[in-house]
This record gives C-alpha cells, structure tokens and sequence, in this order.
C-alpha cells in the first residue's frame, strides 16, 4: 500500500478516536493542566492529540527550546542530497494558533514531583495534573574514550538534527580527494537502528560523485545491524570498493578517537582520517534522569499500556527515552507512541472512552537514488511489555520498481507524519 499523507492522517485519527464526551474531573481547580517536554515525534504529536480530541477541556503546555525542529528522519537524505535542509525543519506556530498549545522555548531543568511543577531555565515554574517527556536522546559519558560534546565539532554525531547535520554534510563535502570519511557506530539500544548505514550510504552517495576515490570506514561494536543484508547488497551493487566495515571481532568494540589530530584508534591501530563521524553510546534525554523516571540501564521504564512511567503515575515517557520493549527508537514509533498515551492521558484527567493499546513501526532507508528499503512491525500491550505480534522487511534482490516505491512511500510517510505533528 502506499502511503500518503491522507492515509497516515486517517490511521492516526483512528487510533486515537474518542467515542464518548468527556467529562471534567477536578473542575474545582479550573481545567486539568498537562505538560509536555520535547517538541519531537512523541512530544509534538501528544500535546496536539490531547489539545485536539479534548475540545479545550485540558490545558496543553508544550514545552521545546528550539524555534524550528528538525527531524532525524530524513536528515540522512539531506546529507545524500536528496532533500534540503529547510524541508526538515519545521515550526510550532499551528500548534499554538489553531489547537491552543501553550507552546513554551525554553528549558526544562528540573521536576519537582511532588509539587508538580516543571522548572524552567529562564526560572519559571510551570505546574502541571499530568506530565509527559519526550526529550530523546542524551549521549553516555565516556562511551568513546576521547569523545565527548566539547568535540562534537571536529568530530560530529549529528544525531541530533540541527547544525551538526549540516556541519558533518559540510565536512563531507570539503574532505580531500580519496581521503577517508569514518563512523564509529553506536552500540545497542540507540535511536533509529538503520540510520547509520543509511547514513553511511548517502555519504557514499555524495563521495561517488564529488570524491569517487574516498573511502569509508566504519568501526562498530556490533557484531550485526539493522537491515545488514539489504545494505551490504546496496553497497556491492552501487559502492563497490568504497566501504568497509570492522566489526567486534576484529577490534570494532575497542575503540578511541583523537579528535586534535583526527585519528581512529582501533584494537591498538591507529588510522588517519579526514572526517569522522562518532555516533556514542545513549541514554534518555537528561530531564528524564533530572526527573527521576530512568532506571540504570539510563532509559524510563513504562507501562505498556498507556507509555504511563513506572516510577510515578503523574508522568508518562514517550519515544527514544522510553524503556517499553520491543519497539525500536523511532519518529514512527514515538508517534504510534504518542497516540496511545495521549487517549490514556485523555481518559484519566476527562473519562472518555480508551481502547486496547495497539503500536506499529516501519523505518525505511535510502541507498541510492530510488533505492529504498523498509523494515516494521506491528505490536500489543502485554503486562511485561510492548511485544511484537507481526513484522515484514524488504527481501534482497528487488526489483528497480519496488525499490523505488518504496522510497515514494516514505517520502510520502514523511509528509503523513510531520503533518500529524505540528498540524
């Protein structure tokens, strides 16, 4: 089937259709208040699915640093040349205008839970019935001996969309003939399982073109990824030579970066580069931990049922941050996400109707022009976790036209979602 913003749009409403009035409880107190932090695929979709379905009975605070957001889906295509850079960004202003979010830049700080407010950096206090956060992803200190956020600009992650993805597409591009772009992979759990190697192929993508004696080195902890047949298929048939991959054992999990003088450490050898591109460990974004809702594997374990955190029936944890099961971390997972929270936050604070909580997934990836590839799933509420009941992913040796169509369904995926987001 192919999607478009239509059909993603129909699928959401259905979701999270409300089938009652609602009612207000607490009404003494004047409308029940919820707080959103993060304006990403689960905090935006949320704050807009309660102020929508509601009809202005809930307070909907929604609460983001940045004016404009960019999305890490699809950062990779603009790095591969394939989208530019304004058509990932996105602002807030239909949110605030036709649903009525209180819509917030600044940064949450801190949590008070048993307040209930939301500190903020400018030092405001903002209180809140119900709080969800969906801050993404914040980087393990020490994950890459040599690496940390003070060398992000010799070294990008461009992990978090924004200008690091144009600073590490910028390198890309100013790196000397046949010199050598690497990545050091992230270990697992991470956001977006695929996304490196979609990201090593459109960095091919641009190398064959512009530079097409470069190489390319990634250095990974896994001893296997996302997808990995279909994109070592992509990189025989459109990079041949150009990429190589070291993976554990033969030294990919011991490895340090020397960002002074560009080199790669690995297993005791070192390698001269002109780019490298270190993805570092994660963790949930670092009000979830502020907050009190992560546990020590450093994400927030939730009840399935409704993204509610276990550590406190006032606040839920949405997306990348999560802990929930076999989901991956995705924007199409945090926005299946955000659906199933926000009919549970609805029902709590108003008593209309919920339904048994149902997730779904798909990640696609671009390996050259036309050549799409896709993987997802479907999933239900069990008591232990979100567990997957059906999956499907694209099968080796496709032909041209399939492989082009489904690059066409996820362009318009692309469109469904962020319209579902910021309206």
């Amino acid at each position: 089937m192919k999607m478009n913003r239509r059909g993603f749009l129909g699928a959401g409403v259905a979701t999270a259709a409300t089938l009652s009035a609602p009612m207000v409880l607490g009404a003494s107190h004047g409308k029940p208040k919820v707080v959103v932090i993060g304006g990403g695929a689960g905090g935006a979709t949320v704050a807009r699915y309660i102020a929508k379905d509601s009809d202005g009975m809930i307070d909907v605070t929604l609460i983001e640093p940045t004016r404009t957001y960019y999305t890490c889906f699809f950062s990779n295509l603009y790095i591969g040349g394939f989208r530019d850079f304004a058509s990932i960004g996105h602002s807030y202003g239909t949110l605030a205008a036709e649903y009525g979010i209180n819509v917030v830049h600044d940064w949450a700080v801190g949590v008070d839970r048993d307040a209930r407010t939301v500190a903020l950096a400018s030092g405001s206090k903002v209180p809140y019935d119900k709080l969800i956060i969906s801050p993404g992803i914040d980087f393990v200190d020490g994950a890459v001996p040599g690496w940390d956020v003070s060398a992000q600009n010799a070294m990008p992650h461009a992990y978090k969309a924004g200008s690091q993805t144009q600073l590490l597409k910028a390198q890309i591009e100013a790196m000397p003939q046949g010199g050598t772009f690497a990545m050091v992979a992230p270990p697992n759990p991470y956001r977006c399982p695929p996304g490196p190697y979609e990201r090593v192929s459109m960095v091919a993508h641009v190398l064959k073109d512009i530079n097409p004696t470069a190489k390319i080195l990634i250095v990974d902890p896994k001893p296997k990824f996302s997808k990995q047949g279909l994109f070592e298929e992509g990189w025989q048939k459109h990079y041949s030579g150009m990429i190589e991959r070291i993976g554990p054992d033969f030294g990919g999990n011991n490895v340090s970066v020397r960002p002074g003088s560009m080199e790669i450490d690995i297993d005791g050898e070192v390698e001269k580069v002109d780019v490298c591109n270190v993805i570092p460990a994660q963790k949930a974004g670092r009000i979830a931990e502020l907050a009190g809702v992560t546990d020590e594997s450093g994400w927030a374990p939730v009840r399935p049922q409704d993204m509610r955190s276990r550590m406190d029936e006032n606040i839920y944890v949405l997306g990348d941050a999560s802990a929930q099961g076999d989901m991956p971390k995705s924007g199409f997972s945090a926005n299946s996400q955000a659906k199933v929270c926000a009919m549970g936050v609805r029902n709590v604070l108003t008593g209309s109707k919920t339904f048994p909580a149902r997730y779904s997934n798909t990640c696609w990836s671009l390996i050259d022009t036309d050549d799409g590839i896709k993987v997802g799933a479907s999933y239900e509420a069990t008591d232990e976790k979100i567990a997957k009941t059906s999956g499907f992913v694209s099968k080796t040796g496709e032909d041209a036209a399939l492989r082009k169509q489904t690059y066409e369904e996820s362009v318009g995926w692309y469109a469904g979602i962020t319209a579902d987001m910021f309206g």
